[in-house]
Parts: C-alpha cells; structure tokens; sequence
C-alpha cells in the first residue's frame, strides 16, 4: 500500500474516546491496518487475503 494519504476507518463500536482502535485503509491494490494510537506501523493485505481474513471472523 503506498505511502499517499489514505482514508481510514474505524468501527462505529469503537466508541467516543477514540483509544485502543484498529483503523482500517481500502485501495485497489491492497488493505491497510493500523492502530490509531501508533498511525506509523501499518500492515498491509491483498484484497483476496483480507477477505479471506473477514471470512473467517464469527458472525454476530
């Protein structure tokens, strides 16, 4: 994922303190993951891999 300006995201569950949230950046090649405490450290996905990860999460 390159380095350019991202939209990130949280989960609406993440709550009004904005602390211990996961944010997540979509782009056609890749998904990014950081925490957004420490926004420098990031993982990145491929689209096929995170929805294989999404795909083995419980249902709710």
């Amino acid at each position: 994922m390159s380095s350019e300006a991202r939209r990130w995201r949280k989960s609406s569950y993440s709550g009004g303190a904005n602390t211990n949230c996961v944010e997540v950046a979509f782009a056609s090649e890749a998904v990014g993951v950081r925490d957004s405490k420490n926004t420098a450290p990031r993982l990145a996905f491929t689209p096929t891999s995170w929805r294989a990860f999404l795909g083995g999460l419980p249902r709710r």
